[in-house]
């Protein structure tokens, strides 16, 4: 089991701007732990191969891909990628290469995978492709979650989306999947954009894994679209469920950490639900993430900024709310 000085998490792409790199609506990270290395997500478009070369980062390195999902936020750089390692395997389950909408006042906006990536994982060898339909361990001690059970009554996808540009088939987006490591203090989980819902994905992992303590969370939990009473189910049960399926002493170490696209609703209402310290926003993707642990998860390197909010935030603009 991996101790958690092993483990290396740095930010390529995430949708806070940050001066000298590029920034934009999509999602990837950089992963090193224990002895392997793995590319998480690819970001939406040119902002990936700009902080790539920004961070140097080899992606020959990578013992693997892992796709959350087939959104186009995710996967922008896929062929990038593939087109560079032609031997590069990928991690995903095969409904990530769905074709799917989204719908908003009437309007059906593409919403998968670009075509030229789609092309590009079908030209592999099957051997290169482990498709993730159940959990399964990956690389040594790196494991991933598969289709996760919908399970809570008050968590969804998270957005109008659908497999048809009617709005007639709603898309579950079965395709999403979490990854997790297993460290000496705890779980370290790891979110593309968590469809499947933030409380489902952490049941789901705890259940599998057989591990209840979370030293932290990482990624996207996309909850910019979820309304109030909607957000405050979720975190009062996240919340309930460390102090009632935890010991005393691992509830009061466990630290939480986000980043990335929960939008600035959703990083007040964890704040105001007593996720105030243990939360950060990671934007800064010239720096990485260090020891993901519960005792320690605060004394990482001040790499985020300040977002402490006081009061609620702005109403976002048309422009943000029409975003995947």
């Amino acid at each position: 089991m991996m101790k958690p000085e092993e483990i290396r998490i740095t930010v390529i792409v995430d949708n806070t701007p940050l001066s000298d790199f590029s920034s934009e609506h999509g999602f990837s990270l950089w992963i090193e732990a224990g002895g392997s290395t793995l590319l998480f997500d690819t970001g939406r478009s040119t902002a990936f191969s700009a902080n790539l070369h920004k961070l140097e980062i080899e992606l020959s390195r990578a013992d693997m891909l892992v796709l959350s999902h087939g959104h186009y936020d995710h996967t922008g750089g896929v062929a990038q990628v593939l087109r560079e390692v032609p031997a590069m395997k990928v991690c995903m389950h095969p409904g990530a290469l769905t074709q799917r909408w989204s719908i908003r006042e009437g309007v059906a906006k593409p919403t998968d995978m670009p075509n030229e990536g789609k092309e590009a994982i079908r030209a592999l060898n099957p051997s290169q492709i482990l498709n993730a339909t159940g959990p399964m361990e990956i690389l040594p001690g790196i494991r991933v979650t598969g289709p996760v059970p919908r399970v809570s009554e008050f968590e969804d996808p998270g957005g109008p989306f659908f497999l048809d540009t009617k709005g007639a088939v709603p898309d579950p987006i079965e395709d999403d999947l979490s990854l997790w490591i297993e460290t000496t203090e705890g779980l370290v989980i790891i979110a593309g954009c968590c469809h499947s819902g933030l409380v489902n994905t952490i049941n789901h992992i705890r259940a599998v894994s057989g591990e209840e303590r979370i030293a932290s969370v990482v990624g996207g939990l996309h909850l910019s679209s979820a309304n109030e009473e909607r957000l405050e189910k979720r975190l009062w049960r996240w919340q309930n469920s460390r102090l009632e399926e935890s010991t005393p002493a691992t509830a009061r170490e466990t630290k939480r950490q986000n980043c990335s696209v929960t939008g600035l609703n959703a990083r007040y209402q964890l704040r105001r639900q007593g996720f105030g310290s243990p939360l950060k926003e990671a934007s800064l993707q010239h720096h990485e993430f260090r020891r993901p642990c519960p005792r320690h998860a605060l004394s990482w390197p001040e790499v985020f900024p300040a977002g402490l909010f006081s009061e609620p935030p702005a109403q976002k603009s048309q422009e943000q709310k029409n975003q995947v």
